[in-house]
């Protein structure tokens, strides 16, 4: 029996325009009220998406978000985190040699802020991501602390011979995925959005048989293929879908509405 949603945002629950349609919104507060857990899954931190969770009403003592990716398992009530897997600042040394030598655009992000590094040329991450402060720093000025990500954000057009050419040794190092068409994320090796739902699931004494899932990206793809009902969007790239149990409308069609509204009909 499915007891926990877990959605992408960008092209999958939010349309074109960025936003929650009233259908969607409609529908995942009935499930909601119904005692199903709705999970928003996303690379972002809690609060450069919080309109969103207040949208939703996801706001109960047992309301979570799966953030940087699976990075951080967060409660949206408590702020206390359940789960969390980052990387240390040697951790990203190969990185930052690589963007250093090929003058490659990098943020780096912990759990609270995201560093712009001002010793490399700015990014386009301002533009997509809000809610959050930014801090210009080197490089080499990096605190040891715990960080969740690096992201290249640029312009497509640029970022795809770039993603193309990245040296297999970084590809070993990082769990490198591109979320958007302009952004390539670099994660911890073993991080991916599966691995904060196992850690969500088992909070709630429950497991993969439990989860629907919705997606649309390489991002998604663990969790896709994890999940009893792992549902990839119309608008979703090939190869995710090739790993769907089910293909529904598009991002701009209402896809996880429709999708509810015959699985869960009974309830809603």
């Amino acid at each position: 029996m499915i007891k926990v949603i877990a959605l992408d945002l960008d092209n999958t629950l939010l349309n074109s325009n960025k936003e929650i349609s009233a259908r969607n919104e409609r529908v995942l507060k009935k499930l909601h009220s119904q005692g199903i857990h709705v999970v928003l899954c996303t690379g972002r931190p809690i609060n450069a998406i919080w309109p969103l969770i207040e949208q939703l009403g996801l706001t109960k003592p047992d309301d979570y978000t799966i953030t940087f990716n699976g990075g951080l398992v967060i409660n949206n009530v408590s702020k206390e985190h359940l789960f969390e897997l980052g990387m240390t600042r040697d951790d990203l040394q190969p990185l930052l040699k690589f963007v250093k030598q090929e003058n490659i655009p990098l943020d780096i992000l912990d759990y609270d802020r995201v560093y712009e590094l001002s010793d490399q040329p700015r990014s386009i991450y301002k533009t997509v991501l809000k809610n959050i402060e930014f801090r210009d720093t080197k490089s080499t000025e990096l605190r040891e602390t715990t960080y969740s990500k690096a992201v290249m954000a640029i312009p497509a057009e640029k970022l795809t011979p770039i993603i193309q050419n990245l040296p297999a040794g970084l590809k070993q190092k990082y769990h490198a995925v591109q979320s958007q068409p302009m952004i390539m994320e670099f994660l911890p090796p073993k991080v991916n959005k599966m691995v904060g739902l196992q850690a969500l699931l088992q909070h709630f004494n429950l497991d993969f048989s439990n989860l629907m899932s919705f997606g649309d990206a390489d991002n998604d793809l663990e969790m896709i293929q994890a999940a009893a009902q792992g549902i990839v969007m119309a608008n979703g790239l090939p190869e995710v879908k090739k790993a769907a149990t089910a293909i529904t409308d598009s991002n701009d069609e209402d896809g996880v509405a429709s999708y509810c509204e015959r699985y869960f009909a009974t309830l809603l």
